[in-house]
């Protein structure tokens, strides 16, 4: 089909939007299409995801049930495990997972296995793209040539190909899918074109950029830049608390200058799929053009440390009540990474968890929105373990409560009632009252 043809098809909403993988990025994006009256499929190696949007069942709490049920009532929209059903598909938007392996290298074998999957039915006239992160070259260097090698086809000539990396940030109530602009590069020209005209169906803006590898490194540069600065407080948060000084107050009156200064919090330790993985993406990448990245890496170290920050304040904080970690009840509140999601990937919490276990501590944890921890690739040790019920009985019977995520529907004055030793690790008690050394910042 001539490029000319494909454009018609989008203007008229007759293209078909395949998506590849219905998690956090790929289940948003199908409903952002749908919602522009794209035709949508989706593809997932899970049957439960695929039932669930049968049935208008949400497994992506933040989503909402209204989504759910129209996508699963809507004749434009259907969810398959049946990776054959590639070829009705127009376009394939890989949404996959890009974790690093136990040495902290990126592990592509979900890219990997996606692509050969695609190649085994890939179509003439098809357009391919990546959105998720991972270091500049993936799609030039290792898509391209798996796509090529399985279908016989060439990129380019046969079927297009582009890169146009998620930007997702589950719960913001002001920026969803289709209100943030998306950044595409392409191998190609009419690739570009193509990708572009399928984008500004449902997405606010589009942005081309010259080539596959500049959108790769403009995904890398986004969430590398939050990463430093969130190593710079984290740092900050140490030495003033040496001090004598709260940064929070410090970082609170700062932020009151309108020009020069952008606000970012420190925390117990970095979460979410983007902000801790994708800086040791380039990392991996730079060491092939042999420059260093002391920057990035010593920021990547701070970040790292933070929960034993966390845990040798808690220790500090049960010394002052002649109590050792050693058997100590530790409640932890917040599973997910950030507040009102329940999305726990990479979550800093499951690192206390380990480090507070090995301390010989027993640890409990309190989420309304992660009632139950499934298996996890990091942490499959936790699975199965469920929050804790949110009462008086129940929360003062631990020896100490640490704030890992700062949810806004948790009544923190409750808990200032509850508990005899808060370990504050998101300043989510400050303004309540509470007894003098109630309360720990971390």
């Amino acid at each position: 089909m001539s490029l000319e043809k494909q454009l018609e098809r989008i203007e008229k909403r007759e293209y078909k939007v395949g998506i590849l993988g219905l998690g956090y990025v790929g289940l948003p994006l199908m409903w952002t299409f749908h919602d522009a009256n794209m035709p949508v499929i989706g593809f997932d190696v899970d049957q439960e995801k695929v039932d669930c949007i049968k049935s208008g069942t949400p497994y992506i709490k933040h989503l909402g049930e209204e989504m759910m049920s129209v996508l699963s009532s809507s004749d434009k929209c259907e969810a398959t495990t049946d990776f054959s059903r590639m070829t009705e598909a127009d376009s394939l938007l890989m949404c996959v997972p890009t974790p690093l392996d136990h040495h902290r290298e990126p592990d592509m074998k979900y890219v990997t296995q996606t692509a050969e999957t695609i190649s085994k039915y890939l179509r003439e006239g098809q357009l391919v793209i990546l959105e998720s992160t991972t270091y500049p070259g993936t799609t030039e260097d290792l898509i391209i040539p798996i796509l090529e090698k399985g279908s016989g086809l060439k990129a380019g000539e046969d079927f297009y190909v582009a890169y146009s990396p998620e930007r997702e940030d589950p719960g913001n109530p002001d920026f969803n899918t289709a209100k943030i602009p998306k950044v595409v590069g392409a191998h190609g020209e009419d690739a570009l074109k193509l990708a572009c005209a399928m984008y500004d169906t449902a997405i606010v803006q589009t942005v081309p950029v010259s080539d596959c590898k500049t959108a790769e490194a403009v995904k890398l540069t986004e969430n590398i830049f939050r990463s430093i600065n969130i190593a710079l407080v984290n740092e900050l948060k140490v030495i003033y608390h040496a001090m004598g000084i709260d940064v929070h107050e410090v970082l609170d009156a700062a932020s009151t200058k309108p020009f020069g200064f952008m606000k970012f919090t420190p925390g117990p330790g970095l979460g979410g799929h983007c902000i801790p993985i994708d800086p040791f993406y380039l990392t991996w990448k730079a060491r092939e053009v042999e420059h260093p990245t002391r920057f990035i890496e010593l920021a990547g170290e701070i970040n790292t440390d933070m929960p034993r920050y966390v845990m040798r304040r808690t220790l500090e904080a049960l010394n002052t009540q002649k109590k050792a970690l050693n058997g100590s009840n530790v409640l932890l509140i917040g599973l997910s990474y950030k507040p009102d999601v329940d999305d726990d990937r990479e979550s800093p919490t499951y690192k206390l968890f380990e480090l507070f276990r090995s301390m010989g501590a027993e640890i409990s944890y309190y989420d309304p929105y992660v009632p139950k921890i499934k298996e996890t690739r990091e942490y499959p040790q936790f699975a199965g373990m469920q929050s804790v019920d949110w009462n008086e009985e129940t929360v003062s019977g631990f020896d100490v409560v640490v704030i890992s995520t700062n949810h806004t529907d948790i009544e923190y004055g409750e808990l200032a009632k509850w508990s005899d030793l808060i370990v504050d690790t998101r300043n989510a008690m400050n303004g309540l009252p509470v007894k003098e050394g109630q309360v720990v910042k971390a």
